[in-house]
C-alpha cells in the first residue's frame, strides 16, 4: 500500500527533502542535514510537519468521565483550552500511547502518534461504547505543523488574532488564520519553546510558507529526533511500548493513581518498581542505538531506548533501561556499540535544558 501524503508532501519535495517512508506516511527526513537543522532550533527557529500525528476528538455529555476512565492523568480537573499529556494503558497496565489532551468548550480533543491511529481509534471506540461518546477523527481533513525555537513565538507576530506570546505553556486557543478557523497551542517535542498550529489541508502551504519567510528553517523527522533525545523526551516505540509501564518509564508525574479509577490502574497499584530510564553519557562519538546492551562487568543490566550523538550538547547520549540500583547519577556503566565496549556514565535527565530567559528589570 502507498505511503500516505501529508498536505505538505509536493511543498516537501520542491525544497528536496530527502522523503523517507514513517508510519505510514512519505515524510520529510532532512533537507539540507540533521545538524544543520538541530541547530537551528536550538538557536533560532525550525519548521516540522507533523501532519501525520493523529487528531482525535469527543463531544457528548459523558466525554469528561469517559476520557478520565482511559487517560492516566486528570481530566475533569483541566480548565479550558488546557491541554495535558499523559498515557493510555491496557489493563495489564503498560503503554498503549502517550498523548496529548485538549479540553474545549465544547469537548475535547486529543493528538496521538501516527504510527498508533488505527490500534488507538479502534481501542478508544471500543472503550467509548458505555459511555455514548461522539468520536470523530480530523487527522486526514488537516494539517499540523510546529514551529520551535527561541524565536520561533516572535516570529509569529501578527499571524492570528491574538498575540501568541500570551498563550501560557500547555494550553491552546481556538484562533483564525486568513480568515479561517484554526488551533494554536503551545507543548513542544524539541526541548525548546514554539507553537503548533492545526488549519485546514488548503492553508498548509500558505502557512508553511510564511514561518519561512519569517525565518522558521524546514526541518525534517531527523532532527525532531536529536532534539528531543536531547531534551530526554520519550518516544513511542523505544521509551514507551506496550511491554513498558509508565512508572519504569521515567513518566510517574504524569499517572494519577489517587483521582479515581482508570484503565489500568489496579495492575500499577500493584507492580513493584524494580527498573527505571536513565541518561547516560558515552566516551567519544560513537552513537549507541536501541537495542545495544548495557553491562556492568561483563554482565547485562539494561538496553539502550534511544541514542546519538548530540549535536548542541556535543556528546554522545542516550536513554536506558536499568534496574533501580545501577540508575544513580555518576554510575560507571559499559555500552556494546556494535561489538565494541564503549564506557558510559549514568547523568540526570534532561542532558539539554532550555536556558530561562532574563528577568525583565522591575
Amino acid at each position: 500500500m502507498p505511503d500516505a501524503r501529508t498536505a505538505l508532501h509536493d511543498w516537501h519535495v520542491a525544497r528536496r527533502a530527502r522523503m523517507v517512508p514513517f508510519a505510514g506516511y512519505a515524510m520529510p527526513v532532512q533537507y539540507g542535514g540533521v545538524v544543520e537543522e538541530h541547530q537551528a532550533v536550538r538557536t533560532h527557529a525550525g519548521l516540522f510537519d507533523i501532519s501525520h500525528m493523529a487528531r482525535l476528538s469527543f463531544g457528548g455529555p459523558n466525554a469528561t468521565a469517559f476520557l478520565d476512565r482511559v487517560f492516566t492523568n486528570s481530566v475533569a480537573g483541566m480548565t479550558l483550552d488546557q491541554v495535558r499529556y499523559g498515557l493510555l494503558l491496557n489493563d495489564a497496565g503498560f503503554v498503549l500511547d502517550d498523548v496529548l489532551v485538549y479540553r474545549w468548550p465544547y469537548g475535547y480533543s486529543m493528538v496521538v502518534n501516527a504510527s498508533n491511529r488505527g490500534k488507538i481509534v479502534a481501542w478508544l471506540t471500543a472503550q467509548a461504547a458505555p459511555f455514548g461518546v461522539d468520536l470523530g477523527d480530523e487527522t486526514d481533513a488537516t494539517a499540523m505543523l510546529a514551529v520551535q525555537g527561541p524565536a520561533a513565538v516572535a516570529l509569529t507576530a501578527g499571524m492570528f488574532d491574538f498575540d501568541a506570546g500570551t498563550l501560557k505553556n500547555y494550553y491552546a486557543k481556538p484562533t483564525f488564520y486568513c480568515r479561517n478557523g484554526c488551533v494554536v497551542s503551545r507543548t513542544g517535542y524539541t526541548g525548546e519553546d514554539g507553537l503548533e498550529v492545526i488549519v485546514p489541508n488548503e492553508l498548509a502551504v500558505s502557512l508553511a510558507e510564511e514561518l519561512v519567510a519569517r525565518g522558521a528553517k524546514p526541518c525534517g523527522l531527523g532532527s525532531r529526533d536529536t532534539l528531543r533525545l536531547e531534551a530526554a523526551m520519550p518516544l513511542y516505540g523505544h521509551e514507551l511500548t506496550e511491554g513498558i509501564d509508565p512508572l519504569s518509564a521515567g513518566l510517574g508525574w504524569a499517572v494519577k493513581l489517587d483521582k479515581g479509577d482508570f484503565v489500568g490502574r489496579d495492575a500499577l497499584k500493584a507492580m513493584a518498581l524494580t527498573r527505571t530510564r536513565v541518561g547516560l553519557e558515552l566516551d567519544g562519538k560513537r552513537a549507541a542505538r536501541e537495542g545495544c546492551a548495557v553491562t556492568d562487568g561483563g554482565e547485562v543490566v539494561g538496553t539502550v531506548t534511544s541514542g546519538s550523538y548530540g549535536p548542541f550538547v556535543g556528546k554522545s547520549i542516550a536513554m536506558a533501561t536499568v534496574p533501580l540500583a545501577f540508575s544513580s547519577p555518576g554510575t560507571p556503566l559499559t555500552v556494546d556499540i556494535r561489538g565494541t565496549p564503549t564506557p558510559a556514565r549514568v547523568v540526570s535527565l534532561p542532558f539539554y535544558r532550555r536556558p530561562k530567559p532574563p528577568e525583565t528589570p522591575s
